[in-house]
């Protein structure tokens, strides 16, 4: 007989249309996050989801929607698309520093933000 570890045992499987349900969820979470930074204002890819950044990415890349995809910026404030992205930026009078944007006065008010985790959330 062979005994399986608790880390080797199967994952219960989801129902598919349960997985894909709670897909489409999270995508419309991230649309709706993202349409609601106002101008002049940013997030970071991490602002709005702060488990899965690059899905934030990945919904910005594959949407058909109309969002305000130039307000989402890298933690660090740089700008992942360039010159286009930078212009429409300083059009919405985002503070700047040379290339970046000035994450401390541009990024939304941490109240509009989910606050970071704690070592007690963490346990």
């Amino acid at each position: 007989m062979v005994r399986l570890s608790p880390a080797n045992k199967m994952k219960p499987k989801m129902n598919p249309r349960t997985s894909s349900s709670l897909a489409q969820l999270r995508m419309a979470v991230i649309i709706q996050r993202i349409r609601r930074i106002p101008p002049g204002s940013v997030r970071a890819y991490s602002d709005i989801d702060p488990e899965a950044p690059r899905l934030v990415g990945r919904v910005l890349a594959t949407t058909h929607q109309s969002l305000p995809w130039h307000r989402v910026i890298r933690a660090d404030g740089t700008i992942p698309k360039g010159r286009r992205q930078r212009d429409l930026l300083v059009q919405e009078s985002v503070p700047m520093r040379g290339n970046r944007v000035d994450i401390a006065r541009a990024r939304l008010p941490a109240s509009s933000r989910k606050p970071p985790a704690t070592k007690s959330d963490r346990k």
